[in-house]
């Protein structure tokens, strides 16, 4: 059979977005509930530094009754010149998934490409699908649907940004990014061929945020942009989410940061750590998500 991948969020279908929330809110509610992995390896490969999605995919595993084979790319045969294609068909023979933390998308595209069971993105330059399924899951443990909802994010037009874009429209949402010149998104987004939400553009955070349910930011310098930080930093300085901002957003709005964060950069420490945000939440999330889509593509009912 042909493996399914998760590389970009597109592959799913709405109706099955929705059904993987569902089930990752029961996985929540009862962590040990099953054991789709029992017997099963799942091998982890970070070619870049990691502590949220390692501690949840590979506690997830665990509770899914699976074994995660956390693999550093320093301790492979690829740093020494090994083919991706051998890599991926070695692979195959001994695990039920391989999950890859890396740089181009190159990569993971002929990773995918040559492997027999599912690929997962767990981070590439281009895409965080899975940080977006546990945002997902975040805002729908707010709200009882997704459809219509709106979500700004403020700052940099980054891989999670455009990760936000693919599947909160695919869940029929309302997804504003505002950027400053240079850092927008604008013209670099493939929506799913199911998405019927709404994408948009803006430059001035006051009008991205209005209306929003949520306020998603990220870090202004990502890993690999430190040689530009200071310019980075004095692009975005209008597009910090702060206590202000929030209150131009819908009543009730939260604040959401996928992490790690700097607080008085792109946040301030008062939101970040304050009562009005489920930051903390979003980084539970990720193993409930992770789980659910480990279920439907190494387990599909």
């Amino acid at each position: 059979m042909t493996p399914r991948h998760l590389l970009t969020g597109a592959e799913l279908t709405a109706a099955e977005l929705s059904a993987l929330l569902d089930r990752a809110l029961e996985l929540k509610r009862a962590p040990l509930a099953s054991q789709a992995l029992a017997g099963q390896s799942v091998a982890l490969i970070f070619q870049k530094p990691s502590t949220r999605t390692r501690i949840s995919f590979e506690v997830g595993v665990h509770e899914l009754g699976g074994h995660p084979l956390i693999l550093r790319s320093d301790e492979m045969q690829l740093s020494r010149g090994e083919a991706l294609r051998d890599t991926a068909l070695v692979l195959s023979r001994h695990v039920a998934a391989v999950g890859l933390r890396t740089g181009p998308d190159a990569i993971l595209e002929e990773l995918a490409s040559h492997s027999t069971v599912p690929v997962i993105n767990m981070l590439s330059a281009g895409h965080h699908p899975c940080q977006a399924l546990a945002d997902l899951l975040t805002l729908r443990e707010a709200h009882a649907s997704l459809e219509g909802l709106r979500l700004a994010y403020v700052g940099d037009g980054n891989n999670v940004a455009r990760s936000l874009a693919v599947l909160g429209t695919l869940a029929g949402m309302h997804v504003a990014i505002a950027s400053p010149a240079g850092y927008s998104l604008e013209g670099e987004v493939q929506l799913a061929p199911g998405a019927t939400g709404e994408l948009s553009f803006e430059t001035d955070p006051h009008e991205a945020v209005r209306g929003a349910a949520a306020l998603y930011t990220d870090v202004w310098v990502s890993m690999g942009d430190e040689p530009s930080a200071e310019q980075r930093r004095a692009a975005l300085a209008d597009y910090r989410l702060d206590d202000a901002l929030l209150d131009v957003a819908a009543p009730g709005a939260f604040a959401m940061h996928d992490l790690p964060a700097h607080p008085g950069e792109e946040i301030t420490a008062e939101v970040l750590y304050g009562e009005r945000q489920r930051i903390w939440d979003q980084a539970e999330n990720r193993r409930h998500a992770q789980k659910a889509l480990l279920e439907l593509l190494v387990a599909p009912a």
